[in-house]
């Protein structure tokens, strides 16, 4: 087992896929369960002794692997879904480098897709970061993230605030990214530390998945961006069908979102123009 390193799970109604994946993790395990009707909590009882579950009474959708960071007693906590894994190494790896790099945050890996390990598109545009490498970094800077190809350093992430209410599943990892570098945090992409993605085949329809990407995008700008931005983001989500259900979802959670309103700094908001201007 990897020291000084937890693996934390979210998870809700797929046993199948936790029985496939838990037995490949090389770190212990917490597995935070949102309120699952069919039997995950006792496949993961039934896991092993590496693995502790946390069965929760609702579902806190992304913010159970803040539930998950908070119980953990490592200093380093590594993401995984429930169909996804660390490859062997990646861990030992990962725990060398925040070891030697004391500014650093977090670490986006490498993620390989299905069977045959197919790159999955996100490598490419992490690898080629327009904020470029800074000095004393291990990799590209950053300012976003896949959630189970992240691994972070646990007491930044909570000072952070970790996954939150108002954002929940998708697109959750922009406001902690955000923060994240606000904070002083490097969040890096380092294509050595590699872990697997066999996505399940309980997925949401990929409609709905694009109207929660398109809701986050504006809670995050409501929550972190100036008003010009939020207004921006607001504006092209009346592009597209998509975008439109998304604003008819973020509504609701526009009142939470702004009252945890904290715009961040100048830095940060130079850095995402670049982001926005390479795109």
């Amino acid at each position: 087992m990897t020291p000084d390193m937890t693996v934390v799970v979210a998870s809700r109604n797929r046993r199948d896929d936790l029985h496939a994946t838990l037995p490949r993790h090389t770190a212990p395990v917490i597995v935070v369960d949102n309120d699952s009707a069919d039997d995950s909590v006792d496949v993961c009882r039934a896991a092993g002794p590496h693995v502790r579950v946390i069965p929760l009474e609702e579902n806190l959708a992304a913010r159970a692997r803040t539930v998950g960071a908070r119980a953990a007693t490592t200093e380093l906590v590594a993401f995984a879904d429930d169909d996804s894994w660390w490859e062997p190494g990646a861990l030992e790896l990962a725990a060398r480098l925040f070891e030697q790099h004391p500014r650093l945050g977090l670490i986006a890996g490498t993620i390989l897709v299905g069977p045959d390990g197919e790159p999955d598109p996100i490598n490419t545009v992490l690898a080629t970061s327009p904020l470029g490498t800074e000095p004393g970094a291990p990799g590209p800077a950053l300012l976003g993230f896949v959630g189970c190809g992240a691994i972070v350093r646990r007491s930044a992430f909570l000072d952070v605030g970790g996954f939150d209410d108002v954002i929940r599943f998708p697109g959750e990892e922009e406001r902690v990214a955000l923060d994240l570098v606000d904070a002083g945090w490097q969040v890096c992409h380092v294509p050595e530390v590699i872990a697997h993605h066999h996505p399940s085949v309980v997925r949401d329809v990929a409609g709905v998945r694009q109207a929660g990407l398109a809701r986050s995008r504006l809670l995050t700008a409501v929550l972190r961006l100036p008003l010009p931005e939020v207004l921006a983001e607001a504006r092209r989500c009346l592009h597209t069908t998509t975008g439109r259900r998304g604003l008819v979802m973020a509504l609701p959670r526009i009142p939470a979102a702004w009252a945890a309103r904290r715009p961040v700094g100048p830095d940060v908001l130079r850095a995402r123009a670049r982001l926005c201007g390479a795109t």
